[in-house]
C-alpha cells in the first residue's frame, strides 16, 4: 500500500489554533491541487479528531475529476476512513453520508453499541487488532495498539482486501504521529503558508508523544512557490 500525508502548516509548524478550529493555511491552487491527490486515490483518511473538529466531507470538488474517475469504472469519490479507536465517529458526521463507502477504523475496545450504531447507517466498521503488528512492535506496545488504539498495520491490511491501495492521509497530527511511528509513510507533501499560528497547544504535523531517538529522515525532492506559500515534497 502506497501512504501519502498531505498537510498544510504554518511557518511555525501548527496545523490549527489553540482552539483546534479549521484554519485557512493555503489558497485555491493548493486546494486544487489537493483534489488531484484525492481524485488519484482510493481512500482518503483522517483521525477521528479531525472528524470532530471540522466535519469534513472529503469528497472531490471538481466535477471534471469526478468525471474522469467515472470513466476509468471508479467511485465517484474515493472511499473515506476515519481512524476511530473508540468509534466516538458522530452518526451524523458528513463523512457518513451516502456519497462515498466509508470504513471506520475502530480498536478491540470500541464500544459494542457505538460500533453497531456505525454500522446501522451504512459505516463499515473495522476493527484493527494486534494480530499483523510485528512481535518485537507488538512487545513494545503492549496493549496499546489494536487493544486500546488502533493497529495500523492491521487496518491497512484489513483495507488492502477491499481493494484500497493508494490511501491519502490529510491529519491530524496524532494520526500523522502514528503512521511515522508505525513506518507506514512513503511519501509527505508539506504546504507551509506565509502565516505564524503560536500557542504551545495548537496541533502540529506530528503531535503524539514524540520521537526521543531514531528520528524519521526524509528525503527531499522537490520544492515549490504554491499560491503565497512553499510545498515541499518529500521521500519516506
Amino acid at each position: 500500500m502506497h501512504v501519502h500525508v498531505n498537510a498544510a502548516t504554518s511557518v511555525d509548524g501548527k496545523l490549527s489554533s489553540r482552539r483546534r478550529e479549521q484554519v485557512k493555511i493555503s489558497g485555491d491552487d493548493d486546494f486544487a491541487r489537493v483534489d488531484e491527490i484525492r481524485a488519484a486515490s482510493d481512500a482518503v483518511l483522517v483521525g477521528v479528531g479531525t472528524v470532530l473538529a471540522d466535519d469534513p466531507h472529503l469528497t472531490l470538488d471538481d466535477a471534471a475529476l469526478i468525471s474522469e474517475r467515472e470513466s476509468q469504472g471508479d467511485s465517484p469519490h474515493p472511499a473515506r476512513v476515519v481512524a476511530d479507536s473508540r468509534a466516538r465517529t458522530p452518526t451524523d458526521a458528513r463523512i457518513l453520508d451516502d456519497a462515498a463507502t466509508t470504513y471506520v477504523l475502530v480498536s478491540e475496545a470500541a464500544p459494542k453499541d457505538r460500533r453497531t450504531a456505525l454500522e446501522n447507517i451504512g459505516a463499515e466498521v473495522v476493527i484493527a487488532g494486534t494480530d499483523s503488528v510485528p512481535a518485537a512492535r507488538q512487545a513494545q506496545l503492549g496493549d496499546v495498539a489494536g487493544d486500546e488504539r488502533v493497529s495500523l498495520s492491521a487496518a491497512f491490511d484489513a483495507l488492502e482486501s477491499h481493494g484500497i491501495d493508494r490511501v491519502m492521509v490529510e491529519g491530524g497530527g496524532e494520526l500523522i504521529f502514528s503512521l511515522f511511528d508505525a513506518d507506514l509513510v512513503d511519501e509527505l507533501t508539506l504546504y507551509v503558508g506565509s502565516m505564524i499560528i503560536g500557542g504551545r497547544d495548537a496541533p502540529t504535523l506530528a503531535d503524539g508523544d514524540g520521537f526521543v531517538e531514531d528520528f524519521p529522515r526524509l528525503s527531499l525532492q522537490g520544492v515549490e512557490r504554491v499560491d503565497d506559500g512553499v510545498l515541499l515534497t518529500y521521500d519516506c
